[in-house]
């Protein structure tokens, strides 16, 4: 399975972007790839794009929308 993240500049530095992508990363690594791979129909590649308001959310906020994201495509596609 590949994964890739995408954050956008969108106005900030690098340090608050490379805070954005460490906290994309560690979700996908500890929560979503073992989702997925329980998947009936696991996706060979997981693409995620950080939004605007990825900027602000906290660690929480981003694990609670990218679970419930992996629960709705894990969900389609059985």
């Amino acid at each position: 399975m590949r994964v890739g993240w995408i954050v956008a500049k969108a106005g900030h530095n690098s340090v608050e972007r490379n805070l954005v992508k460490r906290r994309i990363r560690e979700i996908l690594r500890q929560d979503i790839i073992p989702m997925m791979a329980s998947c009936p129909t696991p996706p060979t590649e997981i693409l995620v794009r950080a939004k605007r308001q990825a900027y602000g959310a906290t660690y929480g906020q981003l694990r609670s929308e990218l679970l419930a994201w992996a629960d709705r495509l894990c969900s389609r596609g059985s």
